[in-house]
């Protein structure tokens, strides 16, 4: 009889412990992170590791940077003050929204396309990189733009990407060469196989920077801005994000940051 007793009280403190981190894990994700972060003086945010201009782990320092970086940790101090201190947690393509849906970081500024599909799963924040696709060229190219593109020329891209239907659409009479990944795209332009190289500015970008003998060229032909994500429900914490926005256009501090990571450029570059 005892035994049963024992069995029934520890089941029924399991259910009541199974019900407690339940209870824990949904306030985590559905709570008001504008005043929660007001209170932990801290905002964390989702950012990538591996892109080049944007969010690359340095091995000397140990730190992330890039401009995704520098753009959150001046956010962070618009809406927290100057102590305001900004966290990071890597995220890739397919956990960054599972994360932020979870609770686990509070925004994604992680190269983050603003698509109709994804805004049925996420808020976004006022465009802060207007992304679109670009061509890469070796400078002294006659190749300016999407518009000289022709018969004659041959285009690099990456396979399974939208890269080569888009320049289908703005450009039928190019040739298309489509490589396994950027890399391999790259290699090619660089042995003289293709004319021009063609994917998002932001990628076109971190190539640019490593190889000073090729400059991106014409602005953009596509539409790909990037966003902030962040979760449904959280008007709050949205219009403090884009407010901080706002204020770092206006008083330069976006600029400054912009063209730490671009100088002379001014693809993506936001007004």
């Amino acid at each position: 009889m005892k035994k049963q007793k024992s069995f029934r009280l520890l089941f029924l403190l399991s259910i009541v412990l199974l019900a407690l981190v339940g209870c824990k894990s949904t306030s985590v994700a559905d709570e008001n992170i504008a005043e929660r972060v007001k209170e932990t003086n801290k905002i964390t945010w989702g950012v990538k590791y591996d892109t080049r201009l944007f969010g690359m782990m340095d091995i000397k320092s140990g730190e992330v940077q890039g401009f995704d970086i520098d753009i959150a940790k001046a956010i962070t101090k618009k809406i927290l003050g100057e102590n305001g201190q900004a966290d990071f947690i890597e995220v890739t393509s397919k956990t960054r929204i599972p994360l932020l849906k979870n609770g686990n970081i509070d925004a994604i500024i992680a190269t983050m396309t603003i698509t109709d599909e994804r805004k049925k799963q996420v808020d976004f924040s006022d465009v802060y990189f207007d992304a679109g696709q670009s061509l890469l060229v070796k400078k002294g190219s006659s190749i300016q733009s999407v518009t000289d593109l022709d018969a004659s020329t041959t285009v690099l891209a990456v396979k399974g990407s939208t890269s080569a239907a888009n320049i289908r659409e703005h450009a039928p009479d190019a040739k298309i060469l489509e490589l396994e990944n950027y890399a391999e795209a790259f290699t090619a332009l660089q042995s003289g196989q293709g004319d021009a190289m063609t994917t998002d500015n932001a990628i076109l970008l971190g190539m640019a920077a490593e190889n000073p003998a090729y400059t991106l060229v014409g602005g953009t032909f596509t539409n790909e801005p990037y966003g902030i994500a962040i979760n449904k429900g959280q008007e709050e914490f949205l219009g403090k994000v884009n407010q901080a926005l706002a204020e770092m256009i206006a008083d330069g501090t976006y600029d400054e940051i912009y063209q730490r990571w671009f100088p002379n450029e001014t693809d993506g570059k936001v007004d």
